[in-house]
């Protein structure tokens, strides 16, 4: 696992989605710094094997982006991070877990990233990593260095999408039952990985995770919005993003567990807990070790 320079919980907080890049081009110790760690992302937490390659922004590369709301919205970047996953059960989760570390591993670098969502199957973007029929291309990151002086466009688009508003702990995190919510000072050591969690980006900002504390297991659901996948991937032929925002969390989780010394692993071991609507859909066990 890559090193940082910063403390995780600060890089989770300086990260944000940028849109607007000095155009110049990422200077080469900082690219294979960044390819580097790509190289290594080939497996996720759950199993799925994927690659990543860190490309250089060409002239054509806007036009994949065409068609896709506000994720479109980019000016300058000096790269784009693209992969490419095999199909699989967690493919997603995975997917979002491994292209987050290594977007935090850029923010540490002093990078500016943004996630774009998408289905990108005949794009530049496919064509660049010679995506195989059997894999898929379900999100890129634009990379380069932050403009010295933000477009007011985005902070038009970050107002409109809620960037920068977080949903409160009680209604995202819960204790045996999603009927208690878990409050921070019951919540003990894991109060700062869970708040990494719900600071985390997600699709829309619609920050669909949910997690439930059982004795020495921490269940993660993704709590879907009503509507919003079936939109998205039938009318927009996007991927199914809000796994990928699972993924997301996953990944500020653990980084945080590890790094303050906590033990522990993903496991599957739903518990048969009462969901509180269909939309509701189990994912994965953080389990604790001693």
């Amino acid at each position: 696992m890559e090193a940082y320079n910063q403390a995780i919980t600060e890089i989770i907080r300086q990260r944000f989605s940028c849109r607007n890049y000095d155009p110049r081009p990422v200077e080469p110790g900082l690219r294979d710094q960044l390819s580097k760690v790509l190289a290594a992302s080939s497996t996720g937490p759950l199993g799925t094997r994927m690659r990543f390659e860190l490309v250089s922004a060409g002239k054509d590369d806007s036009a994949a982006l065409k068609g896709m709301g506000t994720y479109g919205f980019i000016k300058g970047a000096g790269g784009f991070i693209i992969g490419a996953v095999d199909q699989g059960e967690n493919n997603m989760e995975d997917y979002g877990y491994l292209l987050e570390r290594a977007i935090l591993f850029a923010t540490d670098i002093g990078l500016g990233t943004c996630w774009l969502g998408g289905t990108f199957k005949k794009s530049r973007f496919s064509q660049k990593i010679s995506l195989k029929e059997t894999e898929i291309l379900p999100a890129v990151a634009a990379v380069g260095y932050v403009a010295d002086k933000p477009r007011w466009f985005d902070s038009f688009i970050r107002r409109r999408a809620g960037s920068d508003n977080r949903l409160p702990w009680d209604e995202l995190f819960f204790d045996g039952t999603f009927r208690t919510a878990l409050s921070v000072d019951s919540s003990g050591t894991f109060a700062t990985p869970l708040e990494m969690v719900r600071l985390g980006p997600s699709a829309s900002n619609k920050q669909p995770w949910r997690v439930i504390r059982d004795g020495t297991k921490w269940h993660f659901y993704l709590q879907r919005t009503s509507g919003y996948g079936n939109r998205n991937t039938t009318l927009f032929k996007l991927a199914d993003m809000q796994r990928i925002d699972m993924g997301i969390a996953m990944c500020h989780f653990e980084l945080t567990v590890r790094e303050m010394g906590l033990s522990g692993e993903w496991i599957h071991s739903e518990q048969g807990i009462e969901k509180p609507d269909e939309l509701t859909e189990y994912i994965i066990t953080w389990q604790q070790k001693d």
